[in-house]
């Protein structure tokens, strides 16, 4: 596992995981938003030090199953111009869009086109978290649609409509549903599931340059097959909870497998509680939960014109090992929200990944603050650099409907030559003052 992690951190980077203004869609059902909002504001943005005039709109709305979420942000520079890498594209005016859904994910029908928050097939061995924008200026305009018939169903997503992406599809069933042994606990509720996932771009499965070309080994596709089975231990109304086994093998590559349990518990619904843990075990040339919420960024990664990183490099260096992973989410009323998880191999140092999410919501009268931290190789937990992903947004509001507030990402973005080729990432600072207004409802 050593050497996987070695070949892991010669990427040095995150992908973008807290898309529009730093602002995240929350990852479970629990943290849910129960209110519907309209914010916007006039402000400056500092992007690498150069400045340009904001106009910003964020209505979130709901109408009974249909939500609508949209991103308006217009950036002026100097110059009089509007920020070409917002509308760098034909199909970029789609940003203003940042959802369309109907229902949610665990209900018996969801869709959702826009950006791809936490797209997830199944217990996540094979796509946990999923991002289909690898930053702010990077985004894509994706879907995920399933069906939950009872006795069987499906769950699928694309991550762009653009251009060649990732593609999951789930099928599962619920077999004694349909035999008189549906009434029994915990068998009754058996559950089997097929997942098939793939990634069509070009630039998937590069693993070694040819000349100045990448060569793709298997045509560019990444495809991953897996099957699993899931025990409901309990489900009522306020808490369920599932013990589950996961398989998956890439193609071309190795295997892996997984066991865990997941608790969900919505109390009275004031507090909602969620919490995961999963053991791993990974053969030679296997990564869990590949399609992550890091794998935009990883695909492939330029150094010059003869050199890159990929992920397909790294799962070829990967070794057999066992690991971990666990979770926690707690959210009170829907408004005061933490989110943690933590993953590793066993016995390997500094080679965890850490994701931690927190927003207290109106529980400080007058205050605004939210704040979200990724983290790769974790070492000293709390020092940003080349493997850190990090925001803050704090403020106050002198009246119920007005805030004064100030945004800090650090991000990532693509790097450029003169001829407009991309070369690799940078580092991205962004520092944005804003005044603004919020109406909730």
């Amino acid at each position: 596992m050593r050497r996987f992690f070695r070949s892991m951190l010669s990427t040095a980077i995150l992908g973008g995981l807290f898309l529009s203004s730093g602002l995240a869609q929350t990852p479970s059902p629990l943290m849910a938003q129960q209110q519907q909002e309209i914010t916007g504001g006039l402000g400056l943005t500092f992007i690498d030090g150069q400045p340009y005039y904001l106009f910003n709109l964020m209505p979130d709305l709901s109408f009974g199953k249909i939500g609508v979420g949209l991103d308006i942000n217009i950036r002026i520079g100097r110059n009089g111009k509007i920020r070409s890498e917002d509308f760098d594209e034909g199909y970029d005016y789609l940003r203003l869009i940042r959802y369309i859904r109907y229902g949610m994910k665990k209900e018996p029908i969801y869709a959702r086109l826009g950006v791809l928050d936490y797209s997830r097939l199944g217990h996540g061995f094979i796509m946990y978290n999923y991002r289909n924008s690898a930053s702010y200026d990077l985004r894509k305009f994706g879907m995920e649609f399933d069906l939950d018939f009872e006795k069987f169903g499906f769950e699928s997503m694309y991550s762009d409509f653009g251009g060649g992406g990732v593609f999951g599809l789930r099928g599962y069933a619920r077999p004694l549903k349909l035999t008189s042994l549906a009434s029994i606990p915990v068998i009754g509720g058996l559950e089997t599931g097929i997942t098939y996932a793939a990634d069509f771009h070009e630039n998937a499965d590069v693993t070694s340059p040819t000349g100045l070309v990448a060569n793709a080994t298997n045509g560019g596709t990444m495809g991953v097959f897996g099957f699993d089975v899931g025990f409901p231990l309990l489900s009522l109304p306020s808490i369920n909870s599932t013990l589950y086994f996961d398989y998956a093998s890439i193609g071309g590559y190795g295997n892996g497998a997984a066991a865990g349990i997941d608790v969900n518990f919505t109390g009275l619904g004031v507090v909602g509680l969620g919490m995961k843990y999963e053991r791993r075990w990974m053969g030679d040339q296997f990564l869990p939960s590949y399609f992550d919420a890091l794998y935009e960024r990883e695909r492939y990664v330029p150094q010059d014109t003869t050199a890159f990183v990929s992920k397909a490099q790294a799962l070829r260096a990967a070794t057999q090992g066992e690991g971990y992973y666990g979770e926690l989410l707690l959210s009170i009323l829907g408004r005061f929200n933490i989110v943690g998880g933590y993953q590793s191999p066993v016995g390997v140092k500094n080679a965890g990944i850490i994701h931690l999410e927190f927003d207290p919501g109106d529980v400080i009268p007058g205050v605004i603050l939210s704040a979200g931290y990724d983290k790769k190789y974790v070492g000293k937990v709390f020092k940003v650099d080349n493997n850190s992903l990090f925001y803050v947004n704090f403020g106050y509001k002198p009246l119920p409907f007005l805030f004064v507030s100030t945004m800090y990402i650090w991000t990532y973005t693509e790097d450029k030559d003169a001829n407009g080729n991309v070369i690799g990432y940078k580092s991205q600072k962004r520092i944005e003052p804003k005044l603004g207004f919020m109406f909730s409802f």
